[in-house]
């Protein structure tokens, strides 16, 4: 079975509520060429961008890493993963990235002193990483938010040219789905929902 075959289908209308409430995380390794085209990254880079932004500050930014930058960018994390302390478990988180065709590292970018508070703006940069997982679902790929030690390491980040005051929100693997994760349990409405009461 080819790749393209592997992947599943565009969504449209109605199948978009069923493709929201099942959609999983694939395993960083089951993530495999080919990745989404220049009209589908437009298309999915426009769904991720139709976040809550309070102030319309626009309080992140995305860094797209793909190709032989993405090789050279996970030969520099490996070389740095063997410098740390837990060198062998860096070494495999390192690893994960190897296999998906893009990655997208969600940059939170607040605005220090604005009426919006930074807590608001760094929410709205989490937003933004679940619209991309959500919208790579719905056209039809996988994706994995995998923010290991090389979002917090300073070393990694320098690699990002992170501006001051800037930190990864996520990095977001995507790819078309070469097996499908098996489902796992998830908590339930009863034990996190709750009415407020007066």
């Amino acid at each position: 079975m080819t790749s393209q075959e592997m992947q599943q289908a565009p969504v449209s209308g109605s199948d978009l509520a069923t493709v929201l409430e099942t959609r999983r995380s694939t395993m960083p390794d089951m993530l495999v060429a080919p990745g989404p085209s220049e009209a589908e990254l437009d298309r999915l880079l426009t769904i991720a961008l139709r976040v809550p932004d309070h102030g319309r500050l626009a309080p992140w930014r995305i860094i797209l890493i793909e190709g032989e930058s993405k090789a050279r960018w996970i030969e520099q994390l490996l070389t740095l993963a063997e410098t740390r302390e837990d060198a062998a478990k860096s070494r495999i988180s390192t690893r994960k990235l190897a296999s998906a065709p893009l990655i997208a590292a969600v940059i939170s970018s607040p605005t220090p002193g604005h009426k919006v508070p930074e807590w608001e703006q760094e929410l709205s940069a989490g937003a933004l990483t679940m619209n991309l997982l959500n919208g790579a679902a719905v056209l039809g790929y996988g994706a994995n938010w995998l923010t290991g030690w090389h979002a917090y390491d300073p070393r990694a980040t320098e690699l990002l040219n992170l501006a001051p005051g800037e930190k990864v929100a996520g990095v977001v693997l995507i790819g078309t789905i070469a097996e499908r994760a098996t489902e796992r349990d998830r908590t339930t409405q009863d034990r996190v929902v709750s009415r407020l009461e007066i």
